[in-house]
Order: C-alpha cells, then sequence, then structure tokens
C-alpha cells in the first residue's frame, strides 16, 4: 500500500515517503492567487509506481480547494495538465 501524499507549506512540496525513499513535487508562490509548479522527482527505486502521478493529483486538489490557479512550469506537471480538463481549467501561463 502507498503512503497518502503529504504537503509541508514550509518547504512548498508535496511528498510521500516509500522503502525509505522520498517522491516529491515542490513549488514557489507565485503571488497571492497562483502556486507555480516546478520539479517532479521520483528515485529511480521507486518509479513505474504511478506515483507522480498521485503527488500532482494531490497538489491539484489542493490548489483547487484554496483557489489558487497553478503555473506547470515542471514538463511533467504541464503533460498531465494538458490530459486532464480538471487540471487544464486551473493552469495558467
Amino acid at each position: 500500500m502507498t503512503p497518502a501524499v503529504q504537503h509541508d507549506e514550509t518547504a512548498r512540496k508535496f511528498f510521500m515517503v516509500v522503502d525509505g525513499h522520498e517522491a516529491h513535487l515542490t513549488y514557489a508562490v507565485a503571488n497571492e492567487t497562483t502556486l507555480d509548479y516546478q520539479h517532479t522527482y521520483v528515485p529511480p527505486e521507486l518509479r513505474g509506481r504511478r506515483l507522480a502521478q498521485e503527488l500532482v493529483a494531490a497538489a491539484f486538489a489542493y490548489a483547487r480547494d484554496k483557489g489558487f490557479k497553478v503555473i506547470p512550469s515542471c514538463s511533467y506537471v504541464q503533460r498531465q495538465a494538458e490530459r486532464n480538463d480538471a487540471y487544464r481549467e486551473l493552469t495558467v501561463r
């Protein structure tokens, strides 16, 4: 069972620790209404488990719940937003 995605607002990241390794999505606050999702990383030991998708889903759920728009600076986040209407409607350039 995969652990739930956690959110560390101080470090500005969504993360999960699996088998002692951390997968994360880091972000910056662009302004009072926009978050910049900058980088998604899954260690080689954890790849192929769809953890990056879970991180992106949690990050977009957070943005939606808090009323933020998202700048998808991370290429992975951008690809996920292009494939998902619910994510795309939250993105800005």
